[in-house]
This record gives C-alpha cells, structure tokens and sequence, in this order.
C-alpha cells in the first residue's frame, strides 16, 4: 500500500485541488493522510470521504511541518510514504512515475520536479521560472551521476521507516534526504513527475521565503547535515547560470536584479541568525500570496 501525506495550514482554497490532482493519479491501493491544525482545511479534505475509502484527518498542533510530520509519519500504514502540500497540485501519473524507483531495493528516496505555474512575463514569474529550472538540472546531473541530492518538499516519495522523527526547527526535505543517504540508500530523481507551484507575486513575499529557506540552512549545521541550497552553494552549482535565461533586454535586467536580490536574502538571513539570534519560528512566516 502507498501512503500519501498531505501537509496543510490555512488552506481550505487550495485543498481541494490538491486532493482532485492525486485523485487523478488513479492509483489502487493507497491511503491518504491529511494532517493540518485549522478546522477550514480539515473540512474541506473531508468532502473527499465519498471517493477516497482511506482518508484520513489528522489534526496537528500548527507548531510547523517538521513537528506535523513527526505525528503523521509513524501512523502511515503503506510502505512507500509520498509527501506533498496542500497548495500545489500534482500533474496526472506524478505519483506513478516516482513509484516506479523503488523496483530498486537500494532506492530510499524519489524526488519529483518542481516547475513553476506563473508567467516568465512578469519579474516574480521569471525568477522563479529560472531558479527552478537551475534546480531541476543539478538534480537532473547528479541524479545521472549517482551522487547525493535533495528532494523537494513539495513532491517526493520515500520508504517507510527510513525517518519518523526529525528535529523541529529544520528543513524538513534536506534534513530526510541526508538522513536516508546516510544511510546508504540512493536518492533519485524524476523529472516526469512534475508538481505545479505558485511563486510569491511581491518581492516582499519573496524575500520572506528566500529569507526563511536560507535561515533553514544553518539550521542544518546543528545536526551536521550537509547544506547544498545555501546561496554560496548556489553561486558555485547555479546562481551564475541565470545569465544564459534571458531571451529580452528587460530579462537581462530581471536577471542582474535576481543576483542582487538572492544576496540580499542571504545576508539578511545571516543578520538575523548569526547577530540577532532570531528563532526558526519567528523567520518561518506563511507566505500569503503562494496560496
């Protein structure tokens, strides 16, 4: 049986899209597991009771993802767990193109292939149309060279037992993916099994997440998990590739403010955890105009 979770807060719009896009998956045995903390969310899932036999709502303190994780994993009965969220959707077959792996015995983990659902017509769209296609190709190589990668939170399936317990104030993707390399299992990469996102519509919003995911990353020296989404990571495998993106004379620009900006959120990430000592819980703010 495959055990499908599904992560949510405040998310009762988006929901039920997510849910309708793993339903088109048309899967046999499977359960899915839909963890939030607001009754909005929940409510909505449960109107899904008719067409999924196995559905079931869990619901989780809202004290973040990895803490929400930590009650649901140990309760999923499938032997491959697939996470995602509940404000992406999940293309038709995603799921059976990352189930497909674990033939191998030595595959622990699948990642799936983030792209983008804005327009690269607009500045916000375009950075995030480039960064994700930077991502999509050093998982693709490293996928080909059988070397670490991580997963992306918003698709990836993994075997159970692998990891239950994780630390609270962590990425959650990265600090799985380390967990299940060191334990020499292989990671992989499907670029087949595509998952929409919605990239920040201000560059408020995108400094918010840039700032948080940045902040996650020191994080992960506490529990010596190797970082690779870092920004001076970035200016070594990708951050320099932008500059073969633009196809326009306004893209060139949107790429020379995208350097910039990526090293604004990165120093204000480390302002804030190295001077200011700010807590995960304070940078880790909802991110408003992705939903």
């Amino acid at each position: 049986m495959i055990s499908i979770i599904l992560t949510a807060y405040k998310e009762p719009d988006t929901i039920g899209k997510a849910i309708e896009q793993i339903l088109k998956n048309k899967l046999k045995n499977y359960e899915l597991l839909v963890t939030a903390p607001d009754d909005e969310t929940l409510n909505a899932a449960k109107k899904y009771s008719s067409k999924i036999k196995k559905l079931r709502l869990i619901r989780d303190e809202g004290k973040g993802k990895p803490n929400a994780l930590n009650n649901v994993l140990p309760q999923a009965k499938g032997d491959i767990i697939v996470l995602t969220d509940g404000d992406i959707y999940i293309r038709e077959n995603s799921i059976n193109e990352l189930l497909k792996h674990f033939s191998d015995s030595k595959v622990g983990a699948v990642s799936g292939h983030p792209v983008s659902k804005d327009s690269r017509k607009t500045l916000m769209g375009y950075w995030g149309t480039v960064l994700l296609d930077i991502a999509h190709k050093i998982r693709k190589q490293k996928d080909q060279e059988n070397q670490f990668l991580f997963c992306t939170g918003y698709l990836f399936a993994m075997k159970k037992g692998l990891v239950e317990k994780m630390p609270l104030e962590i990425l959650d993707d990265s600090y799985i993916s380390q967990e299940i390399w060191r334990k020499g299992y292989k990671i992989k990469y499907e670029e087949k099994a595509v998952v929409f996102i919605k990239n920040p519509e201000t560059f408020k919003d995108w400094i918010k997440q840039k700032k948080r995911n940045t902040f996650g990353e020191f994080q992960l020296k506490k529990y010596k998990v190797k970082s690779m989404r870092g920004f001076k990571d970035e200016a070594r495998g990708g951050i320099f590739k932008v500059f073969t993106y633009p196809k326009t004379m306004k893209e060139i620009s949107w790429t020379v403010l995208l350097v910039f900006a990526r090293l604004y959120a990165w120093i204000n990430a480390t302002y804030n955890y190295k001077i200011k000592k700010a807590s995960m819980q304070k940078v880790w703010v909802r991110i408003e105009t992705t939903k």
